[in-house]
């Protein structure tokens, strides 16, 4: 038994430095980023639709400034944790009031602020009643939620990914350029604008 664990060892040694082998080979050859991958990305998100409101649940955070919320430590959430705080319910403008301290009009709708993300302030005033994108928005630098949008356009636009126009709404094409970038960048494809996404884009 004892002669068979030094012969079993040196097997597994040598099964391992074929292997190194291989895959040094190949290091040698920096890979070339895609700009416009043959295959592009599948988008994780669906187009907003009307969904039906669950009044039985209700968003219970109170927003604070940004500069409070990082002072405290607490700091934007990453995008799975806005994401499943995220609820796509109405509320009249009181109840929106009473409940978040920022809410701002911007790309021809209103929009709370919670925890580093713009979120749709779905009821706030029924005249804006659709939104490009149902979802969180990843902002930095007290930008609002348009502005954070036609940043990463233009990033999007220089490096290759993205034709359409400068609007400032997340619509179908952005979010697959989005998409299609974090997939050549090796981050979550969310086809969202997030933190690791606009951090990669170098817009923080």
């Amino acid at each position: 038994m004892k002669q068979l664990i030094p012969g079993a060892v040196c097997l597994l040694l040598g099964v391992m430095a074929a292997a190194g082998a291989g895959t040094d080979a190949g290091a040698t050859n920096s890979p070339v980023p895609q700009k416009r991958p043959a295959k592009t990305a599948r988008v994780m998100h669906h187009s907003p639709k009307r969904q039906p409101v669950d009044r039985s649940t209700t968003v219970g955070v109170v927003a604070t400034n940004g500069a409070k919320a990082k002072k405290n430590g607490t700091g934007p959430i990453v995008y799975s944790d806005a994401l499943r705080r995220y609820r796509h319910e109405r509320h009249s403008r009181d109840w929106w009031k009473r409940s978040y301290a920022v809410i701002v009009f911007a790309s021809g709708g209103y929009y709370f602020w919670d925890a580093g993300y713009w979120f749709p302030a779905w009821g706030y005033d029924p005249t804006y009643d659709y939104y490009d994108y149902d979802g969180p928005i990843y902002t930095y630098g007290n930008l609002l939620p348009d502005q954070v949008i036609l940043n990463v356009q233009r990033a999007l636009q220089q490096l290759g990914y993205y034709a359409g126009g400068l609007t400032g709404s997340l619509g179908l094409s952005s979010r697959q350029a989005l998409a299609n970038y974090q997939q050549d960048a090796g981050l979550a494809i969310t086809g969202a604008i997030d933190g690791p996404t606009v951090e990669s884009l170098g817009l923080e």
